[in-house]
């Protein structure tokens, strides 16, 4: 039951996280899209709004999880860290796959040569969510033993 919290709290932890970076460096400091592009600017900062609280929830219900896994003495940092990469890499792969893709909410930015971004995005996404099922691996042996 501790390892599968632990991992629950990463992967909020690590969702929220990866919101919250997309947000304020893609959204915010480098202003190449908002998370609705198919209407008014300020749509799409009502958008990013909504987002960012989104990412917020995520993550302070991860630290939750994390806090009473803390108290409990049942936190496992190394299984906690697999979950908060794979939150990170799926949220990430989602984002560039469903969202850019598929609904077409957005796109990382508006260029010629979307291609380029498009595979370091879901390149990096995809290395995310390996290392965390890596390191998922990995730790469950040493959660085996607790269940």
């Amino acid at each position: 039951m501790c390892a599968a919290r632990n991992l629950w709290s990463g992967l909020l932890f690590g969702v929220g996280a990866a919101a919250f970076v997309d947000e304020t460096v893609f959204h915010q400091l480098l202003r190449w899209h908002h998370f609705y592009d198919k209407s008014t600017t300020d749509v799409g900062l009502i958008s990013d709004g909504l987002f960012h609280a989104f990412s917020w929830f995520a993550t302070i219900g991860g630290l939750f999880i994390f806090a009473d896994l803390r108290r409990r003495s049942a936190l496992r940092l190394p299984r906690w860290w697999s979950g908060v990469l794979l939150g990170s890499g799926m949220f990430q792969l989602y984002d560039g796959t469903v969202q850019h893709k598929l609904m077409r909410l957005h796109q990382i930015r508006y260029v010629d040569n979307l291609a380029v971004y498009d595979w370091i995005w879901n390149l990096i996404a995809v290395l995310l969510i390996v290392a965390g099922l890596l390191l998922a691996y990995r730790t469950r042996k040493d959660t085996l033993h607790e269940e």
